[in-house]
């Protein structure tokens, strides 16, 4: 890494100008760092203000930004890649051997390389771990003056074809190495590009590649993540290797030889898989009964009480799985990583209070149209509003702080949030009961 960058510094309006102009455009500002040499491109990124300089680097080409990030002085390079979006630097360093990418790891922050990492792993039998992410994308604004000099930059052989991304980096087309040659230079480099037949996604698994590769016979075949952004390719050698272990896989399920569970594996293999969590989740009930334990005389006391606890503990499972469910999917997806814990705790705390109050109102009418107590209404309502929180929030919690200290979030998730969701429910209802005892009693509940 150089940090011996050397530019004739500009006036004070030329450098408010162009912090501006990179603020406002950085698309276009990318184009024109993608048109010069890396060096000069370094050089001027690392004249900016750090924000400014974060918007026109994330919009380079990959292989573009690694170049000019490993000439950048090293607290500039170490910001953009701690600030930049976690896909985006996952594509960056993406484009290096794993021994370089590790070095680049180890001069971030702890959790902001573990996140990384942890994103670059894509986990086994997926299109992620197929693809080369060694990719080098046109911009579909070039001309094809412009597209030949990026080939010329790049000197990799053996292209046949060179892929196209549009100014947010999502695949646009593709096109052939022969059509560049043959066109003319001042040609829009928009009038050549071809349609791409067929994607896929990054956490597609094996299969479906494979099926894609029936269906299409092709040859290379792009890869892009949840965003839509060209991520990387999968070559021919590894689209074949694909197929012949696929026509393997199915031998090797009938006979139970996967690490994990499957329909055919035997029963010992099977007990020994579920036998924990089905103990751990007993101990976990013995929980939620210790909490119904310590209400035991106000349940004696208010029957009405035992008929609705089953109301509450329900309905806040329910807002706890779908909380669950859908920062699950975000987390595989890899539409979220842990650094958006914030805005996601938030959004599913926020949605519960919201649902909670909507439900509360309706129990409330059905509770009283069956006990006519009003006390027995509020005390209802008020620990659905209480529950169906509590829900929302470590619904979207616990799978996060699973993911956080190096657990599988699918493995222990639903057991702990059932385990919440129970708790805080039977305590919340009991526990207003027992501190308006007095008015329940008054009121006939």
């Amino acid at each position: 890494m150089s940090n011996e960058l050397h530019l004739t510094p500009l006036a004070p309006a030329e450098a408010a100008l162009t912090q501006r102009f990179l603020l406002d455009y950085p698309n276009e500002a990318a184009r024109l760092f993608e048109a010069m040499p890396s060096t000069n491109a370094a050089a001027l990124i690392a004249a900016q203000q750090p924000h400014a300089a974060l918007l026109a680097w994330q919009s380079l080409a990959p292989d573009v930004a690694m170049d000019v990030l490993e000439q950048l002085p090293e607290t500039m390079a170490q910001h953009l890649l701690t600030e930049a979006e976690p896909l985006v630097s996952v594509a960056m360093l993406a484009q290096l051997d794993a021994p370089e990418r590790e070095a680049w790891l180890q001069r971030l922050n702890t959790e902001v390389a573990k996140e990384l990492r942890d994103l670059l792993a894509y986990p086994d039998e997926c299109a992620g771990r197929m693809m080369d992410p060694r990719v080098t994308p046109l911009r579909t604004g070039m001309s094809v003056g412009d597209a030949i000099e990026r080939l010329r930059h790049i000197r990799r052989k053996g292209l046949r074809e060179m892929f196209v991304i549009d100014d947010e980096g999502r695949l646009a087309g593709f096109v052939e190495i022969q059509d560049l040659a043959l066109a003319e230079r001042e040609l829009p480099l928009a009038d050549i590009i071809h349609r791409v037949v067929v994607h896929v996604g990054d956490l597609d698994p094996r299969e479906e590649v494979v099926e894609t590769l029936m269906k299409q016979p092709i040859s290379t075949l792009p890869v892009v993540n949840t965003n839509g952004n060209l991520v990387g390719v999968i070559r021919q050698d590894e689209l074949m290797a694909a197929v012949e272990e696929e026509t393997s896989l199915d031998m090797q399920t009938m006979v139970g030889a996967s690490p994990d569970e499957r329909a055919l594996s035997s029963p010992t293999f099977a007990v020994r898989k579920r036998l924990p969590w089905l103990q751990i989740n007993l101990l976990t009930a013995f929980l939620a009964a210790a909490v119904v334990g310590l209400f035991e005389s106000t349940i004696a006391q208010f029957t009405a009480l035992a008929v609705l606890l089953p109301v509450v503990a329900g309905q806040s499972g329910n807002a706890g799985a779908q909380a669950l469910a859908i920062t699950m999917r975000g987390l595989v997806l890899r539409e979220i990583s842990l650094r958006h814990w914030p805005k996601v705790v938030g959004k599913e705390a926020l949605t519960g209070l919201i649902n909670g109050v909507a439900v509360a109102f309706t129990t409330g009418l059905a509770v009283y149209v069956w006990s006519r107590s009003l006390v027995l209404v509020g005390v209802i309502m008020l620990a659905m509003i209480i529950s169906m929180l509590v829900a929302g929030l470590a619904g979207a919690l616990v799978p996060m702080l699973l993911r956080r200290f190096g657990q599988d979030p699918a493995t222990a998730s639903s057991i702990i949030l059932t385990t919440v969701t129970d708790v805080v429910g039977f305590f919340s209802f009991l526990g207003i009961a027992a501190l308006f005892a007095p008015m329940l009693a008054q009121s006939g509940a």
